[in-house]
């Protein structure tokens, strides 16, 4: 059974928000059932309860009473919901959560997805429908409207469409062949406001564009508020109201398709991040998860990728534009070896490619196929990928993808795009930054000469730790050093003396140059 928290995260906020918990959501979910006022109330324990036509705080508290006593999981109530202490403290003594239908949203698409999610026996199982059902969808809707349809998503790409397209005009022949609504009727339709009309509207539309085209109908498909797409269909005239309201109740059943699509499509790809983080930490459980994952357990390479995500700012834009970037990542890996995988983990692509091939250069190998990723994807996707080691057992997987996500950090320190690189060409700065880490973590100050230097250089407006790192960088050349502060030498030579002399360093020191060599890297 499924969790009402997976199931939640599964379905996002289209339909149901959390308005009052009683803690954690994990109660396993055991059936979903509507409230009907006239029939005893019975229902099994783990249930969620649609209270249809329930509103006000105290019949909320009187049904979350009810339900408690029968360990209830959830009741979910139409929104606005009326939230005082009083309702707050209900929930928390019956254990029951309190959900919120948005208004717009329909009890039968509701009922319906949670069924089909639990009837799945788990989120994660296969997606509740095929793109073959919204074909099939397409058809009845065809021949309900005697009219060819084609159902698109938000950006204009065909989902599905049904027979009959012959009927149809040259702009709908190079909308279906192309699998998409060409740019030039797009902008057309955008120029005059279909589009807007289109999406403002719950109910069907009629227009007619000319410049040899048919005229439409169209209608946005919506779950609530949330609009997923739209459905067209070439038409002689205006819809009578009969063929009017079927378009408008098969919107609703698209929009149910859509929605079990999305949920079945997203708790595949959560599956896979969790078996594929469960390899990643090479347990006990790491076999069984990679023979589900069906991935190679011998002689592999783990990639971290992540992409550069400065110029997003929304939080739903960030994850959106991440789970694209996985889901090239994956079809890129896969297609060079069919048991590779790739899921998203964090905010952090990892991919586990099988190098099977002997010789000792795998990891430069492996280095190649990520730079060809980045080369085919650059444009659309800047980012950096890190390769850990080679590996030759299961139980070993958990170093490769530490060396991954560190070579990854050490690329996007360095502000890198479009840039692979193994840990081994990274390890130094690799070292650096987690001893960075250690320094920050025990909240360690300078030390020794460099932190009288830094003191000096505070109090009298000097610049000693610029000439001791020009020094350093130039092992020493005093010609080179002096260049790149823009210094004579002899000025630079003198620096350097007063640098000594109010450090104490001593610059013959080979232990000592290293030390504060260290202390600029690491404060700085």
């Amino acid at each position: 059974m499924s969790s009402l928290a997976r199931i939640l995260d599964d379905l996002g906020s289209t339909f149901l928000d959390v308005v009052a918990s009683p803690g954690e959501l994990e109660c396993e979910i055991s059936s979903v059932q509507i409230y009907d006022p006239l029939d005893e109330l019975s229902i099994g324990r783990g249930a969620i309860l649609l209270g249809v036509g329930v509103e006000g705080a105290d019949r909320v508290c009187a049904l979350l009473d009810e339900l408690g006593a029968q360990q209830a999981a959830g009741l979910v109530v139409k929104m606005p919901v009326q939230l005082d202490e009083v309702v707050r403290a209900k929930v928390l003594q019956t254990g029951v959560a309190l959900l919120g239908l948005t208004r717009a949203a329909s009890w039968a698409q509701v009922a319906a997805l949670l069924r089909s999610l639990l009837a799945e026996g788990d989120v994660a199982g296969e997606p509740a429908e095929s793109p073959d059902d919204l074909f099939t969808l397409a058809n009845a809707v065809c021949e309900l409207l005697d009219a060819p349809i084609t159902i698109e998503d938000r950006s204009s790409r065909v989902l599905a469409f049904s027979g009959r397209q012959d009927e149809a005009d040259q702009a709908r022949i190079e909308t279906v062949l192309g699998r998409k609504v060409p740019e030039k009727y797009q902008r057309l339709q955008e120029e005059r406001g279909i589009y807007r009309e289109l999406y403002h509207s719950r109910e069907p539309i009629f227009f007619d564009l000319g410049n040899g085209m048919l005229p439409r109908a169209a209608i946005a498909v919506r779950a609530g508020d949330e609009i997923l797409g739209s459905m067209w269909a070439t038409v002689d005239g205006p819809l009578p109201d009969g063929r009017r309201r079927a378009f408008a109740d098969a919107a609703k059943i698209v929009a149910l398709h859509l929605l079990r699509q999305r949920a079945g499509a997203d708790a595949q790809r959560r599956l896979r991040a969790d078996l594929l983080s469960t390899v990643l930490e090479g347990g006990r459980d790491a076999a069984d998860a990679a023979a589900r994952l069906g991935i190679a357990t011998e002689r592999v390479c783990v990639l971290a990728a992540g992409l550069h995500e400065t110029s997003i700012e929304d939080a739903a834009g960030r994850e959106g534009e991440r789970q694209r970037f996985c889901d090239a990542l994956a079809l890129h890996v896969g297609a060079i070896h069919p048991h590779a995988a790739a899921a998203l983990v964090g905010s952090v692509a990892y991919a586990v490619l099988p190098m099977h091939a002997p010789g000792p250069d795998a990891e430069a190998r492996a280095v190649k196929v990520a730079e060809s990723f980045l080369a085919r994807t650059g444009r659309r996707f800047p980012a950096a990928i890190g390769v850990g080691r080679l590996v030759n057992t299961l139980a070993e997987v958990g170093r490769s993808r530490a060396d991954a996500a560190r070579a990854l950090r050490v690329l996007r320190s360095r502000g890198a795009s479009g840039v692979a690189a193994s840990y081994a060409e990274v390890y130094f700065d690799s070292l650096l930054l987690q001893l960075g880490d250690l320094v920050a973590a025990e909240e360690q100050p300078p030390a020794g000469p460099y932190e009288k230097l830094l003191a000096y250089d505070a109090e009298h407006g000097t610049d000693l730790v610029l000439t001791l790192q020009a020094y350093l960088d130039h092992l020493g050349n005093v010609h080179a050093a002096a260049k790149a502060v823009q210094v004579h030498q002899n000025t630079f030579r003198y620096r350097l003396r007063r640098l000594t002399t109010i450090s104490g360093l001593d610059l013959d020191d080979p232990g000592a140059r290293l030390a504060v060599s260290l202390q600029l890297r690491l404060h700085q």
